[in-house]
């Protein structure tokens, strides 16, 4: 051991031990290892759940201040959109074409043009999409002309045929749907009543166009038990057409409306709901002639009738008159 002298202790001072720094212990490389290897085989686990922790906190945030964000978002959005309107820009004029069956307040209501609204910040192609929610519009097309006018141009749906339903008159298209309500301008189509009539119209209408002696005086078509349809002329007269075989019962009724007038004679009723059968209902004054005719017959009645009188056998009948075929007029009793 090596003698201290005492001049070693001459500049000694007192010290208090707990002042000393206690040195920590460096960390195994084993633990440095193992802190490394968790990063690298759950680093994306971690980010994921460091991302959806941040994502949950900055949603919760902004639920807190929707309420505030929501009337900033609003204030800013007119702040725009009323300088973009004071700087030329606004909008002042809506030209509309092709609207007939279509109102011009309810083409404006869905522009959802209001006062201070500018071209710039207008969405052209979402009013657009709007209006074809429309009933009668088949296409719409809006258009921005800049700085401040707004053109739209309409293309409707094209009616065919009239529903009366109540009060209330239908316009309808080819489809069967309705897209509006009879005005002046519709008049010459075809007029159906009944219920159901709507859905059957369009094919019945398209039979009857082959056929303009029928259409001559024609007031309406009445859909019977939605089955089948019954023609009304404007003098009262009723044409009650089969459930099925329509074509050919209305092309047989035009052949004796071609030869025989059929539809301009004093008959109230014409039934062709019989395939190959035609009974007819006379009127007030045949059925007078009628009743005369038959006073004035002798008891006996011919076993049929001449070939040449078949033609005028009508005004012989009794109250109802079957033409056949082959034999065009008969008399029944």
């Amino acid at each position: 051991m090596q003698q201290v002298g005492a001049k070693s202790f001459a500049n000694a001072q007192p010290v208090d031990p707990r002042h000393f720094p206690v040195p920590l212990p460096r960390p195994s490389r084993r633990a440095l290892v193992k802190a490394s290897h968790v990063w690298v085989l759950h680093k994306q686990v971690i980010l994921r759940s460091f991302g959806a922790i941040l994502a949950l906190l900055l949603a919760f945030g902004v639920y807190e201040a929707r309420d505030a964000i929501g009337a900033a978002g609003l204030t800013a959005y007119r702040f725009v959109q009323g300088e973009f309107a004071q700087a030329g820009f606004g909008i002042d004029a809506i030209e509309i074409s092709g609207q007939t069956l279509t109102a011009d307040k309810d083409i404006i209501t869905l522009l959802t043009v209001g006062t201070g609204n500018s071209t710039l910040t207008f969405d052209a192609q979402k009013a657009q999409a709007r209006l074809e929610w429309l009933r009668a519009v088949k296409s719409a097309t809006v258009r921005k002309v800049y700085p401040n006018k707004v053109i739209v141009s309409i293309v409707e749906k094209v009616p065919v045929v009239r529903w009366r339903v109540g009060d209330t008159t239908w316009l309808i298209d080819e489809a069967g749907k309705k897209i509006g309500t009879d005005i002046s301008s519709y008049t010459d189509l075809p007029l159906v009543i009944g219920e159901g009539a709507a859905d059957d119209a369009v094919p019945m209408v398209r039979i009857l166009s082959r056929h303009a002696t029928l259409q001559n005086q024609l007031a309406a078509l009445s859909r019977i038990g939605d089955r089948r349809w019954d023609l009304i002329y404007r003098n009262g007269l009723r044409v009650q057409l089969p459930e099925n075989g329509v074509a050919q019962a209305l092309d047989q009724l035009d052949m004796y409306q071609a030869d025989y007038a059929l539809l301009d004679r004093d008959v109230t009723l014409i039934d062709l709901r019989v395939q190959g059968i035609v009974t007819l209902k006379p009127g007030e004054i045949a059925a007078e002639q009628i009743a005369a005719a038959k006073g004035k017959k002798p008891a006996k009645k011919p076993a049929s009738p001449p070939a040449s009188s078949t033609a005028s056998a009508p005004a012989a009948a009794g109250a109802a008159a079957v033409v056949a075929p082959v034999v065009p007029v008969t008399r029944t009793q």
